[in-house]
């Protein structure tokens, strides 16, 4: 290939492209991102900042540096490709233009395999440089066309190339090197160039599959390493070879299609790849359908389109039910099909036969039969039958049963069963024999989705279900259930109430009459004639019994009938007591505290009527006359209907536990009254009118249960006391009836030795405790008064005689004995202890101060007036008593 050569003329310097149309030769096939040639653009100012553009910015762009590059790959056309390459001075906006024309080279035809012997030589171009003036002279670089290599070329390497050379190579030694990915940069020693002929050379087989495309730059330096020459770019292309099978994405490739589809139907695509170059025929692939399994009803019931790889149906007669899966086994083949040339490979496509709804369900016969006994719910009655040949558990198989005549009164229910797709006929409501003996029902089936189109089969499949009603003993029923009766209260025993009755609902059945027996009275007030069902009272009805809520007694009763088996219904006989005035009110609470003053003193009282009205309030409040201290102490005063305050009448009523009497009457008709005692503590009173006493605790109210089992537990503790010294006295008495029994010879009491005896106590000491009682007037016992002797000194006595015990008494004579030595013991006034009392502090007998009897009132007792003592409260209400009473 020779190079292309462009030539400028000598000019004086101008600013622009240096022509108007620019030629260049270029390959065939343009690859995104490849240099495809150079536009030279002259400045005059090195300072001016140009912007490079192109007309087809989709197709070419320009780099700042003027290297004009493909935006993406593409083939030229066999005619001459053209655009305008324009420069842009961004300060003052002047705008230059040129017009490059690509012309594509010819075919590669492998004629560079076959004839190595001629290489090509490129050379740098030449530069001068008039350093007297401030022009210059240059050639215009050239371009060079890239260099198309062959992949998997079979050598031998290394294999050369293209020789590169300057002009300047006459004068000076120079030397060559080329740079880049695949000479110095990795992939590196892909490409070599001898240093002083400039050969450039391949040293292996190329892979486009790898790398498509080389970028290198030709570099010329003199022996000292200065560039003679601007470096030159060196482009070489990798020439695809079909060297690759095309490949599926997925081996097996999985696809739907539903039944009856018409011819035309798009079913799946498959895909397959080449690693060869997709614009040449290597990398250009075909797809058909190999095979078809089955082949029924047509070995050619889908086609594929040979480019895209989609498959579609070209044949009618989809059907499920016969057919429900195809395996296609299809080809790929590059070289555009060509079966000579051109690699393949296969894959499996498996095609679904999916359902759609072409059957509908077929009951398998025309009339069903049931029977269900009378009164059941909830009971599968019979089961409906169909076939459908659709896929199962699916919607076009599902059958949804309806009844369309024979239920109006919709008795019946029809479920689907899942697992069978069954229709199971159901009771949703009792039915009665005596009313209704036998069902007829029209069901259709169908499917939950309609009929695909163009099926020629009716929608639905119809049926007709027979139901027989067996009869069964039913329990009677009390007619009406329940039975409100209205009486008044107090209703004597013995008296009759009312009839409840039964009736039987089985009336084409030999049964005896219905039998009567109660089944539930709280109160036990009723009874119930079991042949005719008279109800009669056996106590008085009372509307205040706590078997009754809002005036309601409620009462059931049984009637049971000889059936087989027997059967018994109930009934609640409901009876509305009407209130009569049979209760007299009383007071509430029972208990009250006051102040033993008049203020503050108010109880409030409540009266309680178990009655309504109009037997109840409004109440009224009075005191009775007897006995006369309740009014003369007390008044009462009714304050509202139900309530009513009870105060102190007098200034003063001394603290203690009162029972007042209060008479309380309602206002039915007649009246009805009573006397209720209330309990009233009187008690001392603090600012607040709360009780100080000990006693409040008292007043507060122990209840009865809480006083007994006090008294309770004071009682078991005085047994357990008494148990106690019976126990010690017993065991007294024992341990003497020992001793005393004990021969004289065998006593070895006197074995017992004493250690450390330190004396007995203070009695046995003769102590003078006169030192300690009167220090100062110490006086002889003899003569002290004995007035004033102390009780804990030891009186001046002669010591009585006590019986002497014989050597060896006799056992009859020991009670004697005790009982002599106890008298002696208790007339001895001097047997200590003297008295338990023991007094300290003593100051002695007299008095330095005189008789309080020479302190005489001022007035006589009987001119002073002593009533203002009732006003200074209850600590002084003894001497009030004592000295106000005048001459009482």
């Amino acid at each position: 290939q020779a190079p292309i050569k462009a030539t400028c003329e000598d000019m004086s310097c101008k600013t622009g492209f240096p022509e108007d149309v620019h030629s260049a030769v270029v390959s065939r096939s343009v690859h995104g991102g490849q240099p495809l040639l150079n536009v030279r653009f002259r400045s005059c100012d090195g300072n001016k900042k140009i912007h490079f553009g192109s007309s087809e910015p989709e197709d070419f762009r320009v780099g700042e540096d003027g290297v004009v590059y493909a935006e993406r790959s593409f083939q030229l056309s066999a005619e001459p490709t053209e655009f305008v390459v324009s420069a842009q001075d961004k300060e003052t906006q002047q705008e230059w233009q040129m017009r490059v024309k690509l012309t594509p080279e010819p075919a590669f035809t492998g004629a560079l395999e076959k004839d190595q012997r001629k290489i090509e030589e490129i050379i740098f171009p030449w530069q001068q440089y008039k350093h007297s003036s401030p022009l210059k002279r240059q050639k215009r670089d050239w371009v060079i066309p890239p260099i198309n290599l062959p992949e998997n070329s079979k050598g031998p390497f290394p294999q050369e190339l293209v020789r590169i050379r300057s002009d300047r190579d006459k004068s000076l030694s120079l030397r060559y090197s080329v740079t880049g990915p695949g000479a110095d940069q990795p992939p590196t020693g892909i490409f070599i160039i001898n240093p002083i002929s400039g050969q450039l050379s391949v040293t292996k087989p190329l892979d486009r599959e790898q790398i498509a495309s080389f970028h290198l730059r030709a570099h010329a330096v003199d022996v000292n390493g200065n560039q003679v020459e601007n470096p030159i770019d060196i482009v070489i292309n990798v020439i695809d070879m079909n060297d690759n099978r095309p490949e599926f994405l997925h081996q097996v490739w999985n696809g739907t299609v539903p039944e009856g589809s018409k011819p035309g139907t798009y079913v799946m695509t498959v895909t397959a790849i080449d690693a060869d170059d997709p614009n040449t025929q290597n990398g250009m692939l075909r797809y058909r359908i190999l095979s078809q399994a089955p082949s029924s009803p047509s070995p050619n019931m889908f086609t594929i389109n040979n480019e895209t790889g989609d498959i579609i149906t070209v044949a009618a007669g989809l059907d499920r039910e016969k057919v429900q899966q195809y395996t296609l086994i299809i080809q790929a083949t590059d070289m555009e099909g060509n079966p000579t040339y051109g690699l393949s490979n296969t894959a499996t496509a498996v095609i679904a036969v999916t359902d759609v709804n072409d059957n509908p369900p077929e009951f398998t016969a025309m009339t069903f039969y049931g029977e269900v006994p009378e009164n059941r719910v909830d009971v599968i009655v019979a089961n409906l039958t169909v076939t459908d040949k659709d896929q199962p558990h699916t919607p076009a198989w599902n059958a949804m049963y309806r009844m369309t005549g024979g239920d109006p009164t919709g008795r019946f229910t029809i479920l689907t069963d899942p697992n069978s797709n069954d229709g199971l006929v159901t009771v949703v409501k009792p039915i009665d024999f005596e009313t209704n003996r036998m069902f007829v029902l029209t069901v259709a089936a169908e499917n939950q989705v309609p009929l695909a189109k163009g099926i020629q089969h009716p929608p639905q499949s119809t049926a007709t279900v027979s139901i027989t009603v067996i009869d069964v003993n039913e329990s009677p029923y009390f007619v009406p259930n329940p039975k409100l009766v209205r009486q008044e209260e107090g209703l004597m025993a013995g008296s009759m109430l009312t009839t409840f009755t039964a009736q039987d609902p089985d009336r084409y059945m030999q049964q005896t009459s219905l039998r009567y027996s109660k089944l539930s009275d709280p109160a036990n007030w009723l009874k119930i004639d079991p042949v005719n069902g008279q109800i009669t009272t056996t106590a008085v009805l009372d509307r205040e019994s706590i078997y009754v809520q809002n005036n309601m007694y409620n009462a059931t009763f049984l009637a049971s009938d000889n059936g087989i088996p027997p059967m018994s219904g109930t009934g609640t006989l409901q009876i509305y007591l009407l209130d009569i005035n049979d209760n007299a009110p009383q007071v509430h609470p029972k208990e009250a505290t006051t102040c033993e003053t008049l203020q503050p003193n108010a109880i409030n009282i409540t009266a309680v009527d178990p009655d309504i009205d109009p037997n109840a309030g409004p109440f009224a409040f009075e005191l009775p006359d007897t006995p006369a201290s309740i009014k003369r102490n007390w008044t009462i005063v009714r304050i509202s209907g139900d309530h009513a305050q009870l105060s102190l009448r007098i200034r003063f009523l001394e603290a203690g536990i009162y029972d007042v009497p209060i008479v309380i009457t309602d206002s039915g008709n007649p009246h009805a009254s009573s006397t209720s005692l209330l309990k009233v503590k009187v008690c001392q009173c603090d600012l607040n009118g709360d009780c100080t006493d000990v006693d409040r605790i008292v007043g507060a109210g122990l209840g009865t249960g809480a006083i007994i089992a006090i008294l309770l537990c004071i009682i078991i503790l005085l047994i357990l006391v008494l148990m106690f010294v019976v126990w010690m006295k017993r065991r007294d008495k024992e341990r003497q009836a020992k001793q005393l029994l004990i021969d004289p010879e065998d006593d070895v009491r006197d074995n017992i030795l004493k250690y450390d005896e330190e004396g007995g106590g203070e009695e046995d000491q003769d102590y003078d405790l006169s030192q300690l009682q009167q220090p100062d007037t110490v006086e002889p016992d003899a003569i002290k008064p004995v007035g004033i002797r102390r009780l804990d000194e030891r009186p001046i006595h002669a010591e009585p005689q006590y019986p002497v015990r014989s050597a060896a008494p006799h056992p009859g004579d020991i009670g004697d004995f005790i009982n002599e030595g106890l008298k002696a013991a208790d007339n001895d006034p001097t047997a200590p202890p003297y008295d338990s009392l023991l007094v300290f502090d003593y100051e002695g007998s007299g008095s330095t101060a005189g008789s309080l009897s020479s302190l005489n009132s001022s007035s006589s007792g009987g001119e002073q007036d002593y009533d203002y003592l009732n006003d200074w409260g209850p600590r002084f209400k003894k001497l009030a008593d004592m000295y106000g009473g005048g001459d009482d």
